[in-house]
């Protein structure tokens, strides 16, 4: 059996992917891919190959999707098959790296204990539906404050370059997933991967935001169980 290599998003680690283990263990083993001790894209892609299997499937969300996409360009031999999701080919605009930049020179100024993100950062990686859920609010300041404020700086300051240009190079069947009411990332960035990537499929988890693992695991799992089944290795 093929393993399956899941990649986190920013602040995020193996929590995002349990209320889906059951589901998807079945087409594992599950490998969780640590994010969160480099700096640059290269490096945390590296240090994933270092400790994947020799073949895998590989899951990329959000910030992940940047790493799964290096990790393809380092050794596109060992990954079977690609899974996309909430994620982007696309450079942050100027507006957005300085604000980054800005959060990232506050907190390393700052004294005291890390308290993890706010309200109001965990709020808009939920749909608006759900952006006061207080379950899923603690699921996800939890993670963040087992990163640490190293690790969000790092995440924070990282760069992640515009790629579209590459994706033509990606060889393995690709799935990529939105979430339809996704306020961090549009429908259009999705839909320019799978445009651009070579016989990808698109497909959109409603009633989702950008924390769609979080959110609507067992119909993420469902969309991701159907096309492993359609693209068996």
């Amino acid at each position: 059996m093929v393993a399956m290599v899941l990649l986190p998003g920013v602040m995020c680690d193996a929590g995002l992917w349990q209320a889906m283990t059951e589901d998807l263990a079945p087409y594992g083993p599950l490998v969780y891919g640590d994010l969160s001790q480099d700096a640059s894209l290269a490096e945390m892609a590296a240090r994933v190959l270092a400790q994947a299997p020799a073949r895998f499937t590989l899951v990329g969300f959000s910030m992940g999707g940047y790493v799964a996409r290096e990790m393809i360009r380092q050794a596109p031999e060992r990954v079977e098959r690609l899974i996309l999701i909430a994620t982007s080919s696309q450079q942050d605009s100027e507006q957005t790296q300085a604000f980054k930049a800005a959060t990232a020179r506050t907190l390393l100024a700052a004294s005291g204990t890390f308290r993890g993100l706010g309200h109001k950062a965990i709020a808009l990686s939920l749909s608006d539906q759900r952006a006061d859920d207080q379950r899923l609010q603690q699921q996800i300041h939890a993670m963040s404050v087992r990163a640490g404020k190293e690790t969000y700086c790092r995440q924070l300051l990282m760069a992640r370059p515009d790629d579209s240009g590459l994706l033509a190079q990606i060889a393995c069947p690709t799935l990529v997933i939105a979430a339809a009411d996704d306020r961090m990332r549009t429908l259009r960035e999705s839909q320019i991967l799978a445009d651009n990537i070579p016989g990808a499929t698109l497909q959109v988890i409603e009633n989702a935001g950008h924390m769609v693992p979080l959110e609507q695991p067992k119909a993420l799992a469902a969309v991701i169980i159907r096309w492993l089944q359609s693209h068996e290795v």
